[in-house]
């Protein structure tokens, strides 16, 4: 990329003022580089964040089991709540990268003020669904009554705090679709240290328990919440301007939120119904079961988190170079993309199946809790490679603008073949609690067979929905430099 075009200005209507290009450009003249800009400070902030969800469950397995216990019962109702607020914001992410990418700033502005809206609004909803129906959804969920007083302790203090956890991910998901990665990161690192930091002064010194979890969780989510509110309405660097004083609201504007994040949030809903499920087999087993199997998620975090951060990077890459019909850098960054995490978590499946038994013992003490869970990391690991297909395959399709594909991609592999599975094998054969892992590693054996054939789908059909994209590389003299799309590969 030329010197001369790195500032090119953007003006989407008439009158606007012309708003800086450079990381659009500086993107497309490097794809992989921009990767890994975009992705490491957000591998970084979820490696510390990881790092919390294990203290986390650390300190509370300190408390007693039935802590633990409670604790892991509540993980599903999160993972629905807050899976639908990411799916959400998968939406929002991809719509303004498009935004960039076309280079229309007017409609990046209308999306990011629209995203205030909904987050007041999903609050609201809740924070009203949590304090009026919360127990009921724990008694759905198994909760044994001699524990549901631990378990609604910490849920209470949740529900209360929605709103904070809201709007920091929506607020992440603006900057992140502008490129901006690096601000977001370092707020959500201060949370989690400051969680990590409360946590035994809540739970120990305060002597609040598992309740005391719930409130380091809300004080540090705030502070997240309002760094970043600072962040897009007073420190007026960034690519959007929230200013609210021309604010109408237009469907059309959610709409395109909702095309793209209304699937990605059922996907979630549909893992954390799978959570549910697989809770309710797993007690049928033994409660420390469902202990173990939260312990090995919070494990799972360490491969998970990497593949995160790549997979929302690429959203914010696909969708910017959409939006520019930069066909050869889509193909090429989606490539590089996939290869380098399926790279990522062989490695760390190996890792994990020779230090299943240390990296369990650091959570509890009880031996029951830490055999089952060195049993599901061994026979999940074996799912590892294979996460990165359906991972990057959705979030990817998500930057075309098409939410579905990962919508089905989840159905089909958590409730079509992993919990039917998991219930034949429990109920019908009656195996021991070791199959429903296995059903797991089935499930994302198929899904990401079927996702990496409806990725090479979407790509193609993108390109054709734009006759004009195979004139690029001789109507744009960035290409005239190198082939970048043969590079990427």
């Amino acid at each position: 990329m030329n010197d001369e075009t790195t500032e090119e200005p953007i003006s989407a209507l008439p009158g606007m003022p012309p708003v800086s290009a450079g990381r659009l450009d500086e993107f497309a003249a490097d794809p992989k580089r921009a990767l890994w800009v975009l992705s490491v400070p957000i591998m970084f902030g979820m490696s510390v964040q990881a790092l919390y969800s294990m203290v986390d469950m650390i300190f509370v397995g300190r408390v007693s089991a039935d802590a633990l216990t409670a604790l892991a019962f509540n993980m599903p109702l999160m993972f629905l709540a807050m899976g639908a607020t990411f799916g959400l914001g998968s939406g929002i992410t991809a719509i303004i990268a498009q935004c960039v990418g076309a280079r229309d700033k007017a409609r990046a502005d209308r999306t990011a003020e629209h995203t205030v809206v909904l987050g007041v609004a999903i609050t609201v909803l809740y924070t009203a669904i949590g304090l009026l129906f919360g127990q009921q959804l724990l008694r759905l969920l198994g909760v044994p009554e001699e524990i549901m007083p631990l378990a609604w302790s910490y849920f209470q203090v949740i529900a209360q705090g929605f709103g904070f956890m809201v709007m920091a991910v929506f607020f992440r998901s603006v900057l992140s679709g502008e490129g901006e990665v690096k601000v977001p990161v370092m707020i959500q690192l201060s949370a989690t240290v400051l969680n990590i930091g409360l946590d035994p002064i809540f739970i120990f010194v305060l002597d609040m328990g598992v309740r005391g979890a719930a409130v380091a969780t809300i004080v540090s989510q705030a502070w997240a919440a309002i760094a970043l509110t600072w962040v897009l309405f007073r420190r007026k660097k960034t690519y959007v301007d929230l200013d609210f004083r021309g604010f109408r609201f237009s469907s059309d504007v959610l709409s395109g939120i909702f095309r793209i994040g209304v699937p990605a949030s059922l996907s979630f809903a549909v893992m954390s119904l799978g959570g549910i499920a697989f809770n309710r087999l797993l007690v049928v087993h033994t409660p420390d079961a469902v202990a173990a199997h939260q312990v090995g998620l919070r494990i799972d975090h360490i491969v998970v988190m990497p593949l995160v951060a790549i997979s929302s990077s690429l959203v914010t890459l696909v969708g910017m170079f959409y939006g520019a019909k930069r066909f050869d850098l889509l193909r090429g960054i989606v490539g590089y993309a996939l290869k380098r995490s399926v790279l990522i978590a062989s490695l760390a499946s190996v890792f994990f199946i020779v230090c299943a038994p240390w990296l369990v013992s650091v959570f509890t003490a009880s031996e029951q809790i830490r055999e089952l869970g060195v049993y599901y990391l061994r026979i999940v690991s074996f799912a590892y490679p294979l996460f990165p297909i359906s991972m990057m395959a959705g979030r990817a399709l998500q930057g075309l603008g098409r939410g579905t594909p990962e919508l089905v991609l989840s159905v089909m592999r958590v409730l079509a073949i992993a919990v039917p599975l998991a219930s034949f094998f429990t109920f019908a054969l009656k195996l021991p609690v070791q199959s429903i892992w296995v059903a797991m590693v089935l499930g994302s054996w198929a899904s990401a067979a079927v996702a990496y054939v409806w990725l090479q789908s979407g790509l193609r059909r993108a390109e054709q929905n734009v006759p004009a994209a195979a004139n690029l590389v001789a109507d744009d003299p960035m290409l005239a430099t190198a082939d970048v799309a043969t590079e990427l590969s």
